[in-house]
């Protein structure tokens, strides 16, 4: 089996009572672009997000930073809501190596307070556990973003420390950072 093949096999498209998580292809970045380039989305992430956001960023950052390694050391996936299912919500990305992060997500503005982030993190757990044999997971969010917040607190993960961080946004200055083991998330499964 080829390379390419293997990576394609565990890249898996993934389903969620209300969603579906497909690996992310170049063909969506375009729609990918339309939802991230928005000051209320990119403001809680790290300022190693240019803003103003360069055109065509996405498409650049996908082919140099995302793809060639998809599959690998990257596992960077579109969410989909089932009712639309080609509709792009949003993105998760798992990490093979923590920065000190292995997960990271955003969700376009008008689809925050639905619970979608939720769902979705509670499969990328279980792709991250089950098939992926990670042993640990560490996030971490703005201080202050409370809806990245509750997302961690639900999916049962503990906070662990804060790490002065510069943002977008400058008024964000520090990083919470939180830590779901294995153990702790099987303890949450249902028997």
């Amino acid at each position: 089996m080829s390379n390419k093949e293997s990576t394609y096999l565990l890249m898996k498209e993934l389903q969620t009572q209300r969603l579906i998580l497909r690996p992310i292809t170049l063909d969506r970045a375009d729609a990918y672009e339309k939802l991230f380039v928005d000051y209320r989305v990119i403001r809680y992430l790290s300022n190693a997000v240019p803003w103003p956001y360069p055109e065509g960023g996405v498409a650049e950052y996908l082919k140099s930073s995302i793809l060639p390694f998809q599959g690998t050391e990257h596992f960077l996936y579109g969410l989909f809501a089932k009712e639309h299912p080609q509709e792009l919500m949003g993105a998760m990305g798992l990490w093979r190596t923590g920065c000190p992060e292995h997960r990271g997500f955003w969700l376009g503005h008008e689809y925050w307070g639905n619970g979608y982030m939720t769902e979705a993190c509670e499969e990328i757990n279980r792709l991250a556990f089950e098939e992926l044999a990670y042993e640990k997971l560490i996030f971490s969010n703005a201080k202050g973003n409370l809806a990245s917040r509750r997302v961690k607190e639900k999916t049962g993960a503990i906070l662990i420390g804060e790490k002065d961080t510069e943002f977008v946004d400058p008024q964000f200055t520090v990083s919470e950072l939180w830590e779901l083991s294995k153990e702790a998330w099987e303890s949450r499964r249902p028997k």
